[in-house]
């Protein structure tokens, strides 16, 4: 991760847009070191939120990809069921986005979204949303979690 402080502030866009998609990558600790290397915070926050935000909504785009028909046809869902369901979620469920900001399900939660055909606006205002308070709570732990310990 260290390698990514030598761009800066793209860096740590392309490790938190890597960290979005299924790849191996962790942007946290790259985003908590360039702070207490007296990086911008604001524009570590912007930096890592757009391009983690990025990662999501194309994890979003590729779920769109998917054929509807492969999961009826492996869910064993009735159509009737999956199209109730699509609706549901796609009305519905599109606000769960906010949560892709989560480890392991995060990716799945986008993925999902795309697949069923979720209302990409609230995705992607959701998806971002979530991504600023994943890195605010980064934030406010490397400026406040020493006096969070004691």
């Amino acid at each position: 991760m260290e390698e990514f402080v030598n761009y800066g502030y793209l860096g740590l866009f392309a490790a938190a847009f890597l960290a979005a998609t299924i790849l191996p990558v962790g942007s946290e600790p790259l985003f908590a070191m360039m702070i207490a290397m007296d990086f911008d915070v604001w524009l570590c926050l912007l930096f890592a939120s757009i391009g983690n935000w990025l990662g999501g909504m194309t994890n979003y785009w590729l779920g769109r990809l998917g054929k509807i028909e492969w999961a009826k046809k492996y869910l064993k869902m009735s159509p009737e069921k999956f199209d109730k369901l699509q609706h549901n979620l796609a009305q519905y469920g599109a606000g769960m986005a906010f949560f892709s900001f989560l480890p392991l399900i995060g990716d799945l939660i986008a993925f999902g979204l795309g697949y069923v055909r979720a209302k990409q606006s609230i995705v992607a205002f959701s998806m971002l949303l979530g991504k600023v308070f994943r890195y605010a709570l980064i934030v406010y732990a490397v400026f406040f979690g020493k006096d969070i310990l004691l």
